[in-house]
């Protein structure tokens, strides 16, 4: 157990409260409904430190943590902030102080069964398939994204397919409208954030097959996982860093029945990169 009132935003207050910074309408991470593994993993937290937890939501969208872990309390709330921490960031992120990671992922291939890709065992397969194949594929391609620079490198560019990394629509995220076409038969194929492929996987489980990616030379595919606070918040980073070791096996767990493919065999829960 870590200490409660290192989670308070007001020092004058005794009643602990985890405040974490979220998106409403974002699965697999987190929703409104407490339905996400962030949402999980924040539940978990809070039981840890006997605190209460409490959400501001905000669309995961450009001015995020502007509007949110940055977002002064109005005078006459007192002192603090709208929110204390931000479940998911990666680990040495510009704009938070960042926990020690506590997961690992890697981009990860969706694709449709019975699409002509069943024997793609791995996302190198694709380079071997027929020339008439590959003209017939339907790749969701995201600008500035790892997936989208692996298919110019594997000559596939011209099958993608353009999808924005952030919806215009706050109520609708990228992997509703991912599980949608996917399901509709639109495209055959998406490379994305491992959580994300996880969850149409899951979703879609009838329909999809998932294969992760690896890194290649000069091109990362996967990537650490850490919380963020707002940098001098130092007590509230090692509180929280405190809480991943403590609870690595559970946390653990949560990320597997939430389907993340969990990169290895980098140490993440101990700190070790």
């Amino acid at each position: 157990m870590v200490g409660l009132l290192s989670l308070s935003t007001a020092g004058e207050s005794a009643e602990s409260v985890l405040k974490v910074c979220a998106d409403p309408n974002n699965l697999p991470f987190s929703n409104r409904e407490g339905q996400g593994f962030e949402n999980r993993i924040a539940e978990l937290l809070a039981a840890d430190s006997g605190s209460k937890l409490e959400y501001t939501w905000f669309p995961q969208r450009i001015g995020f943590i502007r509007n949110t872990l940055k977002f002064p309390l109005p005078k006459s709330q007192g002192k603090g902030y709208k929110c204390d921490v931000v479940m998911g960031v990666p680990t040495g992120y510009d704009l938070t102080a960042t926990t020690q990671t506590y997961y690992r992922s890697t981009y990860a291939m969706v694709y449709r069964k019975n699409s002509g890709l069943d024997e793609i065992n791995a996302p190198t397969d694709l380079d071997q398939l027929p020339t008439d194949k590959k003209r017939k594929l339907r790749i969701a391609m995201f600008d500035g994204a790892p997936g989208t620079t692996w298919l110019i490198r594997h000559g596939l560019v011209e099958q993608g397919v353009p999808y924005q990394s952030m919806t215009g629509d706050a109520g609708v995220n990228t992997a509703q409208i991912l599980e949608r076409d996917l399901g509709e038969n639109k495209i055959d194929m998406a490379i994305v954030w491992g959580p994300i492929a996880g969850y149409l996987q899951s979703r879609l489980s009838d329909l999809l097959l998932m294969r992760p990616m690896q890194s290649e030379p000069g091109l990362q595919m996967d990537f650490a996982i850490s919380m963020g606070v707002r940098i001098p918040d130092k007590q509230r980073k090692e509180t929280l860093d405190q809480q991943i070791l403590q609870n690595a096996d559970k946390i653990r767990k949560i990320l597997t029945d939430h389907h993340v493919p969990l990169a290895e065999p980098v140490n993440t829960l101990s700190g070790k990169q």
